[in-house]
């Protein structure tokens, strides 16, 4: 599927990637004029377009990647428990961008890199507790963006996401567009996710199965709420979120909520040291659980990490589930 995915996007829009050998048009001179932008509600100017980008995690890394900004990041943060990086449509960003950690971006990392922009995200690097967060990095004079995903709302303190998932998504990718001089290449790539998410839409089964994301935990589950990339991924791909009213990106819930919606498939977040496999099983003893439509037809269908945050892969993750609910739906 990676494999396929790589040469579609190839074909399909010669601006969106470096790596296919296209001629791609050239990021903005450092000598541009200031550029404003509305990130997270708010306006923040950047005096020029940075060169020594830093990143953190696999999904606002491929946001890079994907529109062919390689030559402006300075180096990466990321967990080696994301996933297969050998085919992904991006390799060559992998290739030519230094891993600068394989846990989180820090302020000792982000200076070593001479950093002149962080593009990180809340719970995607940014985090109160270790004091690395946009306004401590202003300090070093350091400028930041964040994931638009992970906007916190005001809900509560910790609440996060302000628009539906795939209009963060396209939201991030123009004002990238517009920061580093590419919005030709960031108006294709949207147009061309549109197009592949509207082709799944277009398919979705009139009955839509009801659909829970199973991120992690025992205790208690680790979800999405509505303003997480797996509820737009869901309701794209033909079914509906279970947890769709809850007013949050990705958050913890409890098990009676999920037994009282009683969901007719679980998609599961693959990463880190418990494997998919080990998360159905649990799924499936997990007693609790036992009369759960999704459970006792055995309904449980494997997504990765980066295909369920916000990423260039969220179209592909459409399509794919698409597939399987359309089968769900045919022998239902």
């Amino acid at each position: 599927m990676r494999k396929l995915l790589a040469a579609a996007l190839c074909l399909a829009a010669t601006v969106t990637a470096t790596g296919c050998g296209a001629n791609v048009e050239s990021s903005a001179d450092p000598k541009t004029p200031a550029v404003t932008l509305t990130n997270c509600g708010k306006k923040v100017t950047y005096d020029k377009v940075p060169k020594r980008v830093v990143t953190n995690d696999v999904g606002i890394t491929e946001l890079m990647f994907a529109l062919g900004l390689e030559n402006r990041m300075a180096g990466f943060a990321m967990p080696d428990d994301k996933g297969d990086l050998t085919d992904v449509p991006w390799k060559d960003g992998y290739d030519k961008v230094k891993w600068l950690s394989k846990d989180q971006l820090t302020k000792e990392n982000v200076l070593d890199a001479r950093a002149d922009l962080v593009f990180a995200g809340w719970n995607y690097g940014f985090r109160d507790d270790s004091g690395f967060t946009p306004e401590a990095l202003k300090k070093l004079g350091i400028p930041t963006y964040i994931l638009t995903e992970s906007c916190r709302n005001g809900r509560t303190k910790t609440s996060r996401g302000i628009m539906p998932p795939l209009d963060a998504l396209y939201a991030d990718l123009t004002n990238l567009g517009k920061l580093f001089g590419v919005e030709k290449r960031a108006a294709a790539l949207i147009a061309d996710f549109k197009k592949q998410v509207a082709a799944t839409a277009a398919q979705a089964p009139a009955h839509r199965p009801k659909v829970f994301l199973y991120d992690s935990g025992q205790d208690q589950p680790f979800t999405s709420g509505r303003y997480a990339a797996p509820d737009e991924i869901i309701t794209k791909a033909g079914g509906h979120n279970v947890m769709h009213d809850v007013d949050d990106s990705w958050t913890t819930v409890g098990w009676e909520s999920v037994v009282e919606r009683n969901p007719d498939v679980i998609v599961i977040c693959d990463y880190g040291d418990v494997s998919a496999e080990q998360k159905r099983k649990f799924l499936l003893s997990y007693a609790p659980l036992r009369d759960v439509s999704a459970v006792k037809h055995k309904r449980i269908f494997v997504l990765d990490y980066v295909d369920l945050v916000e990423s260039p892969r969220n179209p592909s993750a459409i399509a794919r589930l698409g597939t399987y609910l359309r089968t769900v739906d045919r022998h239902r």
